[in-house]
């Protein structure tokens, strides 16, 4: 949570009496560097580390605080803004059904390891991604980091201004009338930032006409759950909802 780093530049920047009921606070990464530098740790300055809060728990206290929560807005720079950040993964409470793959042969290869990627590639080649979204014409074409073209959208009432920020699927795929952007997870997540769907939705629309989907994926034990969220308002960060959502076990 880098607490006491978070607290030292709050304190350097004033950030306390910042009135984020009118705007965010924006705050760059050499600032961040300049605040912490008399730290020693390696993970209580570097940049990258402190500006990863990916769940709600990750955020230091002071953020607690003052109800705010992180997001980039350009490489480099950064926002702290009052709201909502992060959205909650319902538990699926259905008992999972039973998924036959569509492969009519073993993939020994599969069973070597146990990374996300390596999961969501084996739902994809069971055909388990595209019988979730009914739609047999997806294939693989988005996968990596990528940049972020120019987008503004709203948190609340406060209008947000991003460019060039990098952006990572763990897959995307594309079928004849849309496009389906998967995060992936190899444990159990209660709550994650709307950023990591939000942004890379954001981008994808800008580069296509088709309807894009997010998914959050999730294999645990020898279960394969998936959520689709869908925007209501391609404009509001917090428009996010649930959409549909299943548990499966793949049986070969």
């Amino acid at each position: 949570m880098n607490n006491n780093s978070w607290k030292a530049i709050f304190d350097k920047y004033k950030i306390q009496r910042h009135n984020f009921n009118k705007e965010p606070f924006l705050i760059s990464a050499e600032q961040i560097k300049q605040a912490t530098a008399h730290f020693k740790k390696t993970n209580e300055k570097e940049v990258r580390i402190l500006c990863k809060q990916d769940s709600r728990e990750d955020r230091p206290q002071v953020f607690v605080e003052k109800g705010v929560f992180l997001l980039p807005i350009k490489n480099g720079k950064y926002a702290i803004i009052k709201g909502e950040g992060y959205f909650d993964i319902p538990k699926i409470k259905k008992t999972a059904k039973i998924y036959t793959s569509k492969l009519d042969f073993h993939l020994d290869t599969s069973q070597i390891g146990n990374s996300e990627m390596q999961h969501l590639d084996f739902a994809y080649a069971s055909s388990l991604i595209r019988t979730f979204l009914k739609d047999e014409t997806l294939v693989l074409t988005i996968r990596g980091r990528k940049y972020t073209p120019e987008f503004s959208f709203r948190v609340g009432k406060q209008k947000i201004i991003t460019i060039s920020v990098q952006t990572e699927v763990d897959a995307g795929y594309e079928g004849k009338k849309q496009v389906a952007l998967v995060e992936a997870k190899n444990s159990k997540t209660t709550n994650t930032i709307i950023r990591q769907l939000f942004y890379p939705f954001r981008q994808w629309t800008h580069h296509t006409e088709k309807t894009v989907r997010t998914l959050f994926f999730e294999k645990r034990g020898k279960y394969y759950s998936l959520w689709q969220f869908d925007f209501d308002d391609i404009n509001d960060y917090n428009s996010i909802k649930l959409s549909k959502s299943c548990r499966y076990e793949i049986i070969d």
